[in-house]
Formats: structure tokens, C-alpha cells, sequence
């Protein structure tokens, strides 16, 4: 099933997994993107959350809010290499550019955990705010911002120093947080208030307070950096935000309570996953238009896109599978450039997916 993917364009050893947390089968499932197949599920540590892939080396980190640890997988072996404990319910982990150092904020702990890698040990852990539910590293790797859901604010750390230099107040129950390329501003999504704080990160001051739809979910952000979009779960929308000058450029009907949003790397798409309505909606970024909707499985929640993007990833929360949406060529009268192609069944809640695309170090059979 290559659905017309060749591997003979690919070097020796040359791997495309995604990996996917099932929060109560408190499992990995690894899903071969070459052959669409679970190809190992990874017993972790209880409740599993957060995933992210190390970008230097072939490692993959999962977060286990129920046991306070996070599990390190090594992605040549698809197998658990080591446990780090960290602190109280944490959720989400950030993985820094150069593939050193992860952090991990512990929502029942008002703390952040600094990981060392290459160690695999906690290096520090830092008191941040009330309740904290992400910490975000910037690509430059100098700052983490940390939202502080319990105190209005966000705490900056000074990654070097592994010490908090600033904890700003801003608006009303901040989660998800989005951070431009060049490292200038954070954004941060204010759920309780239905507003967006733009922060400038060298100045550590806030630059606007931006009202978008109520309850703002989720940031993508274009890898250009100019434009920002904001899943409205309760407004059914997207805001877009011209990060530049600190705006809301308009907000659009997207589909039933949006959690989660991907932007292709041409800046040209945005697909969106709507948890009430069990559908992806595909939306053309330069005419600001929705251009369809493809039904999924049950309380679609976390997406990925495939390396090439040829697949979109669907993890569908309630029906416990991710959903394969593929872009092709349309042939003939069918004119349809996406088509839901397959669903692949995991563990009970998957929450979160990741994708890691890399070549092992001892290849064996594709």
C-alpha cells in the first residue's frame, strides 16, 4: 500500500514514522508512513499526552501526565531507552533546535522542567506561575516561554541562565503559545477571555491584547511567520492574525468547534480539525477561502502532515484511529485533490501525534 510512493528514491535505512500517544491504553502506536500500518505499539508511562521529535537525532519524547515522567523512545529500535521523572501533571514538551535540551511544564507543580538530552536527566527545574499548561522554546533556543493558565501570565526564562527573568501579566486563562521564526514575539492564546497576547521577548513587555472568536484553542503559524490562525472552539472559526503589525486580519466560518490547525510549508493551505462536526476543513490562505470539508473519524483533535505531504494525519479521539487523508493528482472527471483514503486503528484517546522522518544509523530492511 506505497499508494504510489516509491522507496527506491530514498536512501538505504531511510524511515517515515508517526508516532501517536493513546492516553488510556497508556501506549505509543508507530505508524509506518510507507506502508500505512502500526508497526510496534510502545508500552510508556500512564496517561500519555505530549509527543515531539528530537530534530538532531533519532529520538522521540513522550509526556506521561498520569505517572509525572516522560518516556524517550529511540526511533531506530521503536522501543523505550529511558524514564526521566519530572514533576505534577505535565502535559506537553518542546524540543529545542539543536536537539540539546527539552522542556516540560508541570501544570500541578508550578514548575518547568529543563531536560538534558543527551543526558536524559533533569538538568534544572524552574518555579514558574500558577497551573502552567506549555512551555514553549524559541528557535534561536535563548527564551522559553511558559503560560501560566492558573496566573494570567506567562513567565520568561533565560534558557542559558535556566532562570525565569520576567513573568508578565496578560489575559485570562493563557494555553497554547506560537513564537515567530526570528525568535521577536511570542503569541499566546487567552482561552477565558477570547483574546490572543502578542509579547515582545526582548523588550518582555505586551504589545497588544488582540479579540479573536470565543475560546481560542490552537496557533498555527505560517513557517513564513507572517500570518498566525486561531482555532475558535466555540465560535466554529479561525481569526488571522498578521503577526507583523499585530492584528486580526478577519475571522472565518471554518466548521463545528476547530482544536487543532497545520499550515502547509508553501503557506498556501491551512487544514483544520473540527472536533464537533468529525470533519477536516482544507482553507486557501491567499483568498481566504474554505475550499471543503472531509469527514473523518470520531472528535478529530491533533493532525500532522506526512514529510512529502502526500498524507494528512487525523487523530480521531473518540473512535481511537488516525485518519489518512490523501493528496493526489485528480485523473479523469474526478476532480478531487484530497480524498480520505484509510483509517488506521491505535489505542483507546489517542491525544497527540508527531512525525519523525530520518535515516538509522544501522539500516535494515525497509
Amino acid at each position: 500500500m506505497l499508494a504510489g510512493c516509491s522507496t527506491e528514491h530514498f536512501p538505504p535505512g531511510y524511515r517515515e514514522y508517526a508516532y501517536v500517544s493513546n492516553g488510556r491504553s497508556n501506549t505509543v502506536s508507530v505508524i509506518d508512513l510507507f506502508t500505512l500500518k502500526v508497526i510496534k505499539t510502545i508500552v510508556v508511562g500512564r496517561g500519555p499526552t505530549g509527543v515531539a521529535v528530537n530534530p538532531k537525532k533519532n529520538e522521540v519524547y513522550v509526556v506521561n501526565s498520569g505517572s509525572d515522567n516522560v518516556s524517550v523512545i529511540d526511533a531506530e529500535q521503536n522501543m523505550v531507552v529511558a524514564t526521566i521523572g519530572v514533576h505534577g501533571k505535565p502535559f506537553f514538551i518542546d524540543v529545542s533546535a539543536d536537539g540539546k535540551r527539552a522542556y516540560v511544564a508541570n501544570s500541578g507543580s508550578a514548575n518547568a522542567s529543563i531536560l538534558d538530552l543527551d543526558a536524559r536527566r533533569v538538568l534544572s527545574t524552574v518555579g514558574v506561575g500558577a497551573a502552567p499548561g506549555l512551555a514553549r522554546v524559541s528557535p534561536d533556543g535563548k527564551i522559553v516561554v511558559v503560560s501560566n493558565r492558573g496566573g494570567d501570565s506567562v513567565s520568561l526564562l533565560d534558557a542559558g541562565q535556566r532562570k525565569v527573568t520576567a513573568t508578565i501579566p496578560i489575559c485570562h486563562q493563557p494555553e497554547d503559545i506560537a513564537i515567530l521564526p526570528d525568535s521577536s514575539k511570542a503569541f499566546i492564546a487567552c482561552t477565558g477571555s477570547s483574546q490572543v497576547a502578542a509579547v515582545d521577548l526582548g523588550a518582555q513587555k505586551v504589545l497588544a491584547l488582540l479579540d479573536v472568536g470565543k475560546t481560542p484553542l490552537h496557533l498555527s503559524l505560517k513557517p513564513d511567520g507572517g500570518e498566525m490562525f486561531v482555532s475558535n472552539f466555540d465560535a466554529s472559526s479561525v481569526s488571522v492574525i498578521e503577526t507583523g503589525a499585530n492584528e486580526v486580519g478577519g475571522t472565518y466560518l471554518i466548521g463545528t468547534n476547530p482544536v487543532r490547525g497545520v499550515v502547509s510549508v508553501d503557506n498556501s493551505l491551512l487544514y483544520e480539525s473540527n472536533f464537533g462536526s468529525d470533519a477536516v476543513s482544507i482553507f486557501a490562505i491567499d483568498n481566504s477561502k474554505l475550499l471543503m470539508s472531509i469527514p473523518v473519524g470520531n472528535r478529530p483533535d491533533a493532525l500532522a502532515l506526512s514529510p512529502r505531504e502526500n498524507y494528512i494525519l487525523v487523530v480521531d479521539t473518540e473512535s481511537g484511529d488516525v485518519a489518512v487523508i490523501q493528496k493526489r493528482k485528480p485523473k479523469g472527471k474526478d476532480t478531487n485533490p484530497y480524498v480520505m483514503f484509510l483509517l488506521i486503528p491505535v489505542g483507546l484517546q489517542p491525544n497527540q501525534i508527531a512525525v519523525k522522518a530520518f535515516v538509522a544509523q544501522k539500516p535494515g530492511p525497509q
